[in-house]
């Protein structure tokens, strides 16, 4: 009689699979893992170059984007390209040609009113560059000085803005952007000299 070979109750009669993990995979490739310290700077980077795209600064975002794209991730890099598309496009929106300094001097003010100081006092400089006795320029920086809270360089300006014109004198009066400097007995004795 034929027996029937022992088997040990070790044994199993399934076949071992052995488990691998996979990593997930996305249509960019293989994700980084987020602890990736070159991720993180990369990541931060990218946050302050969008800050700075969204605040209008559009040549500075180009740069850092252009900076970044080299060593970006795969993932962030295709969104990087887009940024650097935008910029550029707003860029050659933003170059006017202004035919006179009162153009350049309506532009500069729109720029001071969107909170864009710097760009405004680049305006405002360059047309006193090319006009010195352009008292509205003069009047601008002041304007400028006021907001960002340049007492000095408020009177200063408006001072020099009042020489230039007289006009500029009750026109200050009215003007609630000087709100600032307004409790300044400089600028009290420059609006009402005749107090």
């Amino acid at each position: 009689m034929a027996t029937k070979p022992a088997t040990s109750t070790s044994e199993s009669k399934t076949p071992k699979v052995t488990a691998t993990l996979k990593t997930p995979r996305t249509l960019a490739g293989n994700p980084q893992h987020a602890n990736d310290a070159t991720r993180r700077s990369t990541l931060s980077l990218y946050e302050s170059a969008l800050k700075l795209m969204q605040s209008g600064k559009y040549e500075k975002a180009h740069e850092a984007f252009t900076a970044m794209l080299e060593s970006a991730p795969q993932d962030l890099a295709d969104r990087i390209r887009m940024y650097i598309s935008a910029c550029v496009g707003q860029i050659h929106k933003g170059t006017t040609n202004f035919q006179t300094h009162e153009e350049r001097y309506d532009y500069a003010i729109s720029l001071l009113n969107q909170g864009n100081y710097e760009d405004a006092r680049e305006h405002l400089q360059e047309i006193l560059l090319q006009h010195q006795s352009a008292d509205y320029a003069f009047y601008g920086l002041a304007l400028l000085s006021s907001l960002t809270g340049d007492a000095d360089g408020c009177i200063d300006h408006l001072s020099e803005a009042i020489r230039l014109n007289g006009q500029n004198r009750l026109q200050a009066r009215l003007d609630s952007d000087f709100d600032g400097v307004a409790e300044d007995p400089r600028f009290t004795e420059l609006l009402y000299p005749e107090v």
